[in-house]
């Protein structure tokens, strides 16, 4: 089904929505110890490690109206830098240069990454300061995809966290046979389709745009 913001079912549940910080944690028990004592303010050799084994990082940002993004990032395990235990550098590759989350970025000055390991169901959220760099001499070691990039975004390093994996247990992020058949879901194209909403667009076009865009411009 499909609704739009202006009175539907969010209008409604926002009138006894909770009010405040403390009327929530109310509904919650305190963390446990080790839960707020695994949080660090830089990377140590074992975060470092899982940094580099992601292939997989989601940047969650947002604008200086406070409206929040999240865009993943992706490409061989190792292809976020780790300048240094409060410093890493992601490069930006070939996208729709739409830019919403470095615009964010230039915008704030802040950024979260969340670090994927396909496999593994343990991830790491890294949160702190960012900025979006240009310089030759940092997008020159930036080259997972064998040339650099036009930027880099950059995250100073304040908290490091290792999350807990039942979010991906409970998902069954990693289990083939919990996945959902592919006749179940709508298709890449059939959602853009659905987006799109021009005249004359066809499915076939989209798959074909899909298809090209995969080929030339995978790397």
């Amino acid at each position: 089904m499909t609704t739009t913001l202006a009175g539907s079912a969010f209008d409604s549940l926002r009138l006894d929505a909770v009010p405040d910080q403390e009327a929530l944690r109310r509904v919650y028990e305190l963390p446990g110890p080790r839960a707020v004592r695994k949080q660090m303010s830089e990377l140590n050799d074992e975060t470092v490690r899982l940094v580099g084994c992601s292939s997989l990082v989601l940047i969650a940002s947002v604008d200086a109206e406070g409206n929040c993004d999240v865009s993943p990032r992706g490409g061989p395990a190792g292809f976020t830098t780790v300048l240094d235990a409060r410093t890493v550098a992601i490069p930006d590759a070939t996208g729709n240069k739409r830019l919403d989350t470095l615009q964010n970025v230039v915008a704030t000055g802040r950024a979260g990454l969340l670090f994927v390991v396909p496999g593994r169901t343990t991830t790491l959220r890294v949160n702190g300061k960012a900025c979006v760099s240009t310089r030759p001499e940092l997008l020159a070691r930036l080259t997972p995809v064998g040339k650099p990039p036009a930027s880099a975004l950059v995250l100073g390093v304040e908290e490091v966290y290792p999350h807990c994996p039942k979010s991906l247990l409970r998902g069954g992020a990693w289990k083939p046979e919990r996945w959902l058949p592919a006749d179940a879901q709508p298709t890449s194209a059939e959602v853009t389709l659905a987006q799109l909403r021009m005249p004359g667009l066809t499915i076939a076009d989209i798959e074909q745009t899909e298809a090209d865009s995969l080929k030339y411009r995978y790397e």
